[in-house]
């Protein structure tokens, strides 16, 4: 998927039903999508160029953009929140759960952490990023507040149901059960910038932990 569709999730999550319930009700200035598009290529293009996101000014990032300092204050109240925007531009789109099963399920969210990895530029960009952030306390918070915590509560979400379903235990801690199933992918795509990532890796991965947590 590419960054433009990644943007139009973004206004979608953003803007609000008409009466009608059709499109977003636009309040204020119209936003434009070339120039979030060319302001977000902007910082990714600092990033590939070896720029820290301390040396990253909204200056800098307005003139690399082509556009003014009040354009991206008018979006985003300062880096934090633009470098979220960045690593949510930068990141595949969370896969459809099947439904049918808690294996297939945490298959497809394994699936979801590797296509990830495999995707070379986003995968370089995002690991930058996360790795300068963890010097930045408040980007680090909207990371997580926006991006990890939604994924670790539909991982919890989908392990509620397998105990609920009797597929696992249900005295394990469900923060912990999940940690257990992604922990090997993101180690993989994140910690380790070779490791392999073949295909059935998913499905290998669910199931050998699987058999340590089913009833």
């Amino acid at each position: 998927m590419g960054l433009r569709d990644r943007h139009e999730r973004w206004h979608e999550r953003h803007g609000q039903a008409g009466p009608s319930g059709g499109s977003p009700v636009v309040r204020g200035r119209p936003r434009s999508e070339a120039v979030e598009r060319a302001i977000i290529e902007g910082v990714m293009s600092l990033l590939e160029e070896g720029v820290s996101l301390g040396d990253m000014s909204i200056e800098r990032i307005a003139r690399t953009a082509g556009v003014g300092k009040a354009t991206i204050y008018r979006r985003w109240k300062g880096k934090e929140e633009l470098f979220v925007e960045v690593m949510r531009a930068t990141d595949e789109p969370d896969p459809e759960l099947p439904g049918d099963s808690v294996r297939d399920d945490l298959v497809a969210v394994l699936e979801g952490i590797r296509r990830r990895g495999l995707a070379k530029r986003s995968s370089a960009l995002l690991q930058s990023l996360l790795a300068q952030a963890k010097n930045y306390p408040q980007l680090w918070e909207l990371y997580h507040e926006e991006v990890v915590a939604r994924r670790r509560a539909r991982v919890t979400e989908v392990l509620r149901r397998g105990v609920e379903a009797g597929e696992l235990r249900g005295h394990l801690d469900l923060s912990l059960m999940g940690d257990l199933f992604t922990g090997p992918m993101l180690a993989r795509t994140i910690l380790s910038h070779d490791a392999p990532l073949p295909d059935g890796l998913s499905e290998s991965i669910v199931d050998t932990v699987l058999a340590g947590l089913r009833p």
